[in-house]
């Protein structure tokens, strides 16, 4: 095969600060050994998210220059609105700051105390926003998904039989909807496969409960079904996505992802009843309906990304980059989560420091050795994020998989970028029994992987505020 290259030219550059170790080293300690609070000028190489961090095209530039800031039913509103129902295919379509958003109100309309909101894997935002509401988020990943080192090609699909069983055991009427999210972040940016979506949608049909899809990163998993799901090969992305969203009754979206935007989201469904309800939700916090607390110019640059998103030589791209990153450091003998994701490829924390506890977080400590090594900045997918402390003891509950995710932001790096980020990896691989781990000094009770403060087991200390 030939070299994949980038499938497009660069026309504005942005310069990278060079750090020293000492440097970094002094950073680290200011920040209290969280990498969400370093200053981004202080990192070289940016893994941390994939949302809102991609560089948009100049068809994108020249749509925000063609944006309408009426307060209500601007141009740019109607445009947004025709892309998002091209692709997506529900009637009623609310604009949001970003997916989080979508989440927020979706739930604070469907969910009650008591409710059961299934999931393959709630990421954290999502399942945060479930619990606000006084529900718990169920994850219901197939099991081949809890083992890093299996390959499977669709790792992200839901087990429709513990779907079932949760509908059995605990009622319909507990169970307001259900998520389905596409890929599947939290389980290493697995795709879900068309043949599990429409099992999981029969099955919510057969009950009644309403099934939305995390579109989040919806053309990566439209793009590997077209890849691996027999059938698919001669179809279209946009074809395969909207066979996809067909067997749904509406969604959320981050377009901070598959949008290619740096702002923005959206919450799309079938349901006249909860469109009005979420409408006035939307109101109350977002903005006017048509806007949604977006500008104009958001509006435009996303409309022109969702389409961007779906470009086969964009894809082809994306993925081959993203599996060029797992497989050359897999190859080295680093544990990561296989396949590689469409996103990101996730490094197996525990595997990598098997010497250090779940309970004295691997991932962050792999998070640390990251920016201390090579000024990387990655996010602990693990006990951090997902695990909880027990008031009443102040023991922690441990997350099923210690993960690092590197999430590659969307036209930013080149290849020599993650040539780079290929070494400095395996440069802390190879010092890897010499890390330790680390505690919480501080923590909130929601989130708090965001603000967290850590000290390291190794006898240094965070200095005070």
């Amino acid at each position: 095969m030939r070299t994949i290259i980038e499938p497009f030219k660069i026309k504005s550059v942005e310069p990278i600060r060079l750090t020293s170790a000492a440097q970094r080293e002094a950073k680290l300690r200011d920040a209290s050994y969280n990498v969400f609070l370093l200053a981004a000028e202080d990192v070289l190489i940016d893994l941390l998210t994939d949302s809102g961090t991609a560089a948009m095209s100049s068809e994108q530039w020249a749509a925000i220059m063609r944006g309408d800031e009426a307060y209500a039913g601007s141009r740019s509103w109607f445009r947004f609105e025709r892309a998002v129902r091209e692709i997506f295919g529900f009637r009623h379509v609310l604009p949001t700051h970003q997916g989080r958003a979508a989440e927020r109100i979706l739930f604070s309309a469907m969910c009650s105390p008591g409710d059961v909101v299934p999931n393959n894997t709630h990421f954290d935002t999502t399942r945060a926003n479930v619990e606000y509401t006084g529900a718990e988020a169920r994850d219901l990943v197939i099991d081949e998904a809890r083992v890093p080192s299996l390959r499977h090609p669709f790792k992200g699909n839901m087990n429709v039989a513990r779907l079932r069983e949760l509908i059995a055991e605990i009622g319909r009427e507990r169970i307001p909807l259900c998520m389905l999210t596409v890929t599947n972040n939290s389980g290493g940016g697995q795709p879900v496969s068309m043949t599990n979506v429409r099992e999981v949608s029969a099955v919510c049909r057969e009950h009644g409960i309403p099934l939305y899809i995390d579109a989040c990163r919806f053309a990566e998993n439209a793009y590997f079904i077209k890849l691996r799901e027999p059938g698919y090969a001669a179809r279209t992305p946009i074809d395969i996505a909207r066979e996809m969203f067909a067997l749904a009754d509406g969604c959320t979206m981050s377009a901070k992802k598959d949008g290619i935007a740096n702002i923005g989201g959206f919450l799309a469904t079938n349901d006249e009843a909860l469109s009005l309800e979420a409408r006035n939700l939307l109101i109350l916090t977002e903005g006017f309906p048509t806007y949604g607390g977006l500008a104009g110019r958001d509006l435009d640059a996303i409309a022109v990304g969702l389409h961007e998103a779906l470009d086969e030589d964009y894809l082809l791209y994306r993925i081959t980059s993203t599996t060029y990153l797992g497989e050359h450091i897999a190859e080295a003998g680093v544990p990561i989560v296989q396949p590689p994701g469409g996103h990101a490829v996730y490094l197996d924390a525990a595997a990598f420091f098997p010497q250090i506890p779940p309970h004295e977080l691997p991932g962050q400590a792999l998070v640390v050795e990251l920016y201390r090594e090579a000024g990387i900045r990655a996010v602990e997918i693990g006990t951090v994020m997902f695990g909880r402390r027990v008031p009443e003891t102040g023991e922690e509950t441990l997350a099923a998989m210690e993960l690092v995710r590197l999430a590659i932001p969307r036209r930013v790096y080149t290849q020599s970028h993650i040539d780079y980020v290929v070494e400095a990896i395996l440069n802390v691989w190879a010092r890897r029994q010499d890390v330790h781990g680390y505690r919480f000094v501080e923590q909130a009770p929601m989130l708090r992987h965001f603000t967290a403060r850590f000290e390291p087991l190794n006898g240094d200390s965070v200095p005070s505020r």
